[in-house]
Order: C-alpha cells, then sequence, then structure tokens
C-alpha cells in the first residue's frame, strides 16, 4: 500500500477531501520525521513505537580491496508494532 492509497482509504472511509487528508498525512510524516531527527520517540497506543537506536562502532571488511574499514556508532530509526497490532497481522495472515 502506497501513501496515495492510503490517502484515498481514509479519503473515501470518511468522506474528507484528499487534499485535506493528504495534508494531514505529510504533515504526520514530518512531525515524526523531525521528532526522531531530535532523537526523540513516537509511540502511538495500539499501534506501535516508532524508536531510534544507537548502533554501535564495528568493524567491516571490504572485500574488493580486501582492506578493514571502521564504521562509526551511528543512530537508526525503527518501528516496533504494539502487540495488539502484531496479533492482528498473525490472524489476518494465516
Amino acid at each position: 500500500m502506497t501513501k496515495a492509497d492510503i490517502v484515498s482509504e481514509i479519503s473515501r472511509n470518511t468522506g474528507i477531501d484528499r487534499a485535506t487528508v493528504l495534508a494531514t498525512v505529510e504533515k504526520f510524516m514530518d512531525v515524526v520525521k523531525d521528532s526522531m531527527a531530535n532523537g526523540n520517540n513516537v509511540y502511538l497506543r495500539g499501534f506501535g513505537s516508532f524508536v531510534v537506536k544507537e548502533r554501535r562502532e564495528k568493524t567491516a571488511r571490504n572485500i574488493s580491496q580486501n582492506t578493514t574499514i571502521r564504521i562509526p556508532a551511528h543512530l537508526v530509526p525503527t518501528f516496533k508494532p504494539s502487540k495488539v497490532f502484531l496479533e492482528e497481522v498473525k490472524e489476518n495472515v494465516m
């Protein structure tokens, strides 16, 4: 499902025009991105959590040049679904 599909579905189910729904969805995504970029987590009860996790520094191999490189510690965004979300997906998939 794409963002356009989500906007169409919400618009169809609520009767709100597509432009308003699109602006709302895009603003929601901006708020989540900005919050996570500032190191804050976003918790949506019954849906899940958008969490910023720190990856430790590690060494890796560049196989083509046969050298070792250092990958510095960095932050990555992750999503952890809620238990309710997981259960609903498990029930509907099988």
